[in-house]
């Protein structure tokens, strides 16, 4: 069975960005990690997105297998994206994409 990539892509107010990069770092993405359903993730600035409205970032966790994703989604997803949507209402735009990882360096 392959790996699945859950990506969240986020554009952040350019006026909240730098805090929201460090509430992510210290707070919300150890949150996803603490929940044993995924393996690693990468959180990446997205360059050729910058614009005067905010500033994209793409935040990619890697699940051993959908399972271990659709677990995430029943007992854990819910709680934090409520988080995350009361702490910055009004100041973001995301959305997620689902991957099936086909090949991959080790």
């Amino acid at each position: 069975m392959n790996r699945i990539l859950y990506n969240v892509t986020v554009n952040i107010d350019n006026n909240t960005h730098e805090e929201w990069v460090e509430w992510m770092k210290s707070t919300h993405i150890p949150d996803v990690m603490a929940t044993g359903k995924f393996l690693s993730y990468q959180l990446q600035r997205i360059i050729e997105a910058e614009n005067e409205t905010g500033v994209t970032y793409s935040i990619q966790y890697l699940a051993p297998n959908m399972q271990a994703y659709k677990d995430y989604q029943d007992d854990h997803s819910q709680a934090l994206q409520a988080e995350h949507a009361k702490r910055y209402s009004g100041k973001y735009v995301a959305f997620r994409t689902l991957m099936e990882v086909l090949d991959m360096s080790e």
